[in-house]
């Protein structure tokens, strides 16, 4: 019966955000301005980091890569949801459903560790300043990011094969894409080993990366504390204000999915998390480095100022 519903299991369907029928439309256009607002912020911020000479530092090196990521999980979400949005039957191909959650999975770790190496990258800045350019080379830049990239990975394929690699009694996602814990619900044999290792391994992504941020955030606050210059510690609190505020909201909306007793877990509760942390943070994202940041609002008014003087 198992290797039955192996062979013959080809799509899944997906209940999506809601089931009115009057509320399509206009949730189709408000995702649809979301996802794009995010997509051009993103590529604005990788591509802003890439070809102005004075954003050449680890700390956009890193916020690029956080713009990667951001588009990377995004785009894993939004597409099949806004298709789905129009179609009449919400089914995404078994194959799909898989690769979406190996994707997503992936991209959500790695922006955990990615935020948290932004931290420890604030904390050399301003805690060793003097060696900040032997510390944070070009090498060690690349391992840091390279790191949490095969670490979200390896845990990545790990749950999505111990997921799949079982038989499914069921095909109604009760989601708008394909997530762990919906899925889990369709499994026919026993789910206790892959909810443990879902468990430790959120549980260890969570708090070691948490972790990492309280730790350069304390060492951070101690040594501007410690500054006689009332214009160094505002300096040094506008350099780190943009990162803190992307990590407050980030871990917040990721805790309050995966850390909720399990007695009042609601897949609508989730629904509404879901689509905070996979669509409204990758667009306030680079939102909220652009606004804050003087050297992002001055690269972006050079680049115009230069495309301007092209003669058409």
């Amino acid at each position: 019966m198992e290797n039955h519903n192996l062979t013959v299991m080809s799509e899944f369907i997906l209940l999506g955000i809601t089931d009115r029928t009057e509320l399509q439309a206009p949730l189709f256009g408000l995702f649809l301005t979301i996802y794009m607002i995010s997509v051009l912020g993103n590529l604005g911020l990788i591509i802003l980091t890439k070809v102005d000479s004075r954003l050449q530092t680890p700390m956009y090196f890193f916020l690029r890569h956080l713009a990667l990521t951001d588009l990377g999980y995004s785009t894993a979400v939004a597409p099949k949801m806004l298709v789905n949005f129009l179609a009449n039957q919400h089914t995404i191909p078994y194959n799909w459903c898989t690769t979406q959650l190996a994707f997503l999975n992936m991209f959500i770790i790695n922006e955990l560790f990615i935020l948290s190496v932004m931290a420890y990258d604030r904390y050399v800045a301003i805690c060793n300043p003097l060696l900040y350019t032997v510390i944070m080379s070009q090498r060690v830049c690349w391992m840091l990011v390279a790191v949490p990239f095969i670490y979200s990975t390896f845990v990545s394929l790990l749950v999505t094969i111990k997921i799949f690699i079982s038989s499914f009694c069921g095909y109604v996602i009760n989601h708008f894409y394909c997530d762990s814990l919906p899925l889990l619900t369709l499994l026919c044999s026993s789910t206790r080993e892959v909810e443990l290792i879902i468990l430790i391994f959120s549980a260890f992504n969570l708090v070691s990366s948490l972790l990492i941020v309280l730790v350069s955030y304390t060492l951070i606050l101690m040594a501007v504390l410690r500054m006689n210059s009332a214009e160094g510690r505002h300096k040094a609190f506008s350099t780190c204000g943009s990162h803190l505020m992307v990590v407050v909201v980030f871990y917040a909306t990721l805790s309050f999915m995966y850390v909720q007793p399990k007695s009042s877990h609601s897949f609508d509760t989730d629904k509404t998390a879901s689509v905070f942390y996979t669509l409204i943070i990758p667009m306030l994202n680079p939102m909220i480095y652009s606004f804050r940041n003087k050297e992002v609002k001055g690269a972006v008014r050079r680049i115009w100022k230069n495309l301007c003087k092209i003669p058409i």
